[in-house]
Formats: structure tokens, C-alpha cells, sequence
């Protein structure tokens, strides 16, 4: 199983996370080779607007090649990729598109047999749980969706005191772990571990881990 670093969320342009990402790069090895997923918004383009900026970010943190894959690779392609990676990083963007499209083409398979380090940023972080619960951002509307199950667990990305009614309420049915922009929930073969704060909520309570 790989070991995940589920990050809440980052402002690549502040580094805002960046003791969260040093701490993956060198679980990885020394100087990593990393594969980018930018996969996780509704429309986008083989450019993607953060290339360079997550390319300098990365080389900045030891890696030594950063392999971006596009939604039009081969499967063959993809796959062998990621066999030669050490890292793998699916950005963030809209969790439910993340999670369909790597359904889509397999790479949920090759994610669960990868043997590496996997961040998940945001989106990225929630596809790779159970079970992930998502706000709308224009209003208060919640939904809870299932993940590709790398971790057992059900995950609320950009966490906000502002929404503990709702976590609340929704931890009454299951556990849920919420994690603010900038922290992360470290999973390694089913053993959390937590960078920054980290909150849990269970049987309507929340405690801070």
C-alpha cells in the first residue's frame, strides 16, 4: 500500500503547505521522480495553468524529474509512469470529476497496488478516501460521496469552524477527520498521523487530534 499525505488544501502560489510537502518528498527518496494527476477540474487543458508553478515548487523540494499526465495518455502510458515515479500528486480542484475520471481509466487500480508516496491536494485528498464530503462554495449545500478507498476512512477538505454544525450532525452516521488548508492526515496502511490541526468528529463531538 502506499503511504498518503491527505492535505486539506494549499495556495501553491504562497507555498502555503510547504512543511506538509517536504515531509512527502523525502518519505519518497532522494531526488524523486513525481507524477502529476492534474485531473480534478470540470474543464481544462493539456497546459494546465499551474505547470511551471508546480514544477519549480517540486524541483525546489528535491525531485528530480515531474512527469505532468494528461487525461489523453495512453493507459500504457499512464501506467509506466507511474511504475517509474516515486511520487504521485493529484491536484485539487472538484473531487467527484477526480474520482470519475481515474475510475475511468483505471488508474484507481494502479493507485492501490502503487508501492510509493501519494499526495492529495484538496480533491486529491478526498478521492483517495472512503467516503469525502464536499461543500458548495455559493452555499451550504453538503454531499457526501464515495472515494476511490485508499483510506478508510471519510474525509472534509478546507476545513472551517464555520461548518461544525453540519460535521456535527453528519458524524452521528460515521466518523468523519477535517482538515484545514495547509494541515494533513497522514495514512500509512491504516495508521493516522497528523502535520498541523487536525480535527475529528464523532457522535456529534468534535475534538481537535
Amino acid at each position: 500500500m502506499p503511504k498518503l499525505y491527505l492535505l486539506g488544501g494549499e495556495n501553491v502560489f504562497k507555498r502555503s503547505a510547504k512543511q506538509v510537502n517536504e515531509r512527502a518528498f523525502q518519505d519518497a527518496g532522494e531526488n524523486p521522480i513525481v507524477a502529476v494527476f492534474p485531473w480534478a477540474r470540470s474543464s481544462f487543458d493539456k497546459k494546465y495553468r499551474k505547470r511551471q508553478l508546480l514544477t519549480d515548487y517540486f524541483i525546489s523540494l528535491g525531485a528530480s524529474a515531474i512527469n505532468f499526465i494528461d487525461y489523453s495518455d495512453s493507459n500504457k502510458g499512464i501506467a509506466q509512469n507511474m511504475v517509474e515515479s516515486n511520487l504521485v500528486y493529484l491536484t485539487g480542484g472538484l473531487a467527484n470529476v477526480l474520482v470519475e475520471r481515474l475510475q475511468s481509466m483505471g488508474v484507481d487500480r494502479l493507485l492501490h497496488s502503487y508501492k510509493g508516496v501519494i499526495i492529495g491536494r484538496s480533491a486529491g485528498a478526498l478521492a483517495l478516501c472512503r467516503r469525502c464530503i464536499t461543500t458548495c462554495h455559493s452555499s451550504s449545500k453538503v454531499k457526501t460521496i464515495s472515494g476511490l478507498g485508499l483510506a478508510d476512512l471519510t474525509l472534509k477538505a478546507h476545513y472551517k469552524p464555520e461548518k461544525d454544525g453540519v460535521l456535527e450532525r453528519l458524524s452521528k452516521q460515521g466518523a468523519i477527520y477535517a482538515v484545514p488548508e495547509g494541515s494533513a492526515l497522514v495514512y500509512n496502511n491504516g495508521v493516522c498521523s497528523f502535520i498541523g490541526e487536525v480535527y475529528f468528529f464523532e457522535n456529534g463531538v468534535k475534538c481537535r487530534l
